[in-house]
C-alpha cells in the first residue's frame, strides 16, 4: 500500500462536473493498493496518515498531526502508484491490487478514517480531477 499525502489548505475531488468530495485544511492522500496489501496495511497507513506531525505548531515548527489541528482528510484512489518505473518508458502496473480487492481495502481504509476524522473521498475508479491549494 502506497499513499502520497500534500498538506492543503483546501481541496476538492470531480468525476465530470459533479463534485464528489471536499475538504478545508488537511491532507490529500492518494492512495494506490497492492497485491500483497490487508487489513493490516490499511491500519498501519491510517495511523501513520493521521500522526504525521506535517503541520506548525505555535512556533512555527511541524509538531501537529492531523489529528492534532482537528484537520480534514481526502481519500483518492490512485492505483498509478504501484507503478513499476525500473524499465522502458512504460511503467508497468503488475503489482496493482486487483479492482474488486482495492475497492474493499480502499472502503475498509474510508471507514476506518471516517470513524477518527472528518473524511471525504473521490470515487473509486472513476475518471477524477483534484484541484488543492498547497499549504506550504
Amino acid at each position: 500500500m502506497r499513499g502520497l499525502i500534500q498538506r492543503v489548505s483546501r481541496a476538492s475531488v470531480h468525476v465530470g462536473q459533479e463534485n464528489v468530495g471536499e475538504i478545508s485544511r488537511g491532507l490529500v492522500l492518494l492512495l494506490g493498493i497492492e497485491k500483497a496489501d490487508t487489513s493490516v496495511e490499511v491500519d498501519k497507513l491510517l495511523n501513520k496518515t493521521l500522526s504525521y506531525r506535517v503541520f506548525p505548531d505555535e512556533k512555527n515548527h511541524m509538531n501537529l498531526s492531523l489529528l492534532d489541528i482537528v484537520g480534514e482528510l481526502l481519500v483518492v484512489s490512485q492505483f498509478t502508484l504501484a507503478a513499476d518505473t525500473k524499465k522502458g518508458l512504460r511503467p508497468s502496473f503488475s503489482s496493482a491490487a486487483q479492482p474488486d480487492i482495492a475497492r474493499a481495502l480502499y472502503d475498509e481504509f474510508v471507514t476506518l478514517a471516517q470513524s477518527r476524522c472528518a473524511t471525504s473521498t473521490g470515487e473509486f475508479g472513476a475518471d477524477m480531477q483534484v484541484e488543492l491549494v498547497n499549504d506550504g
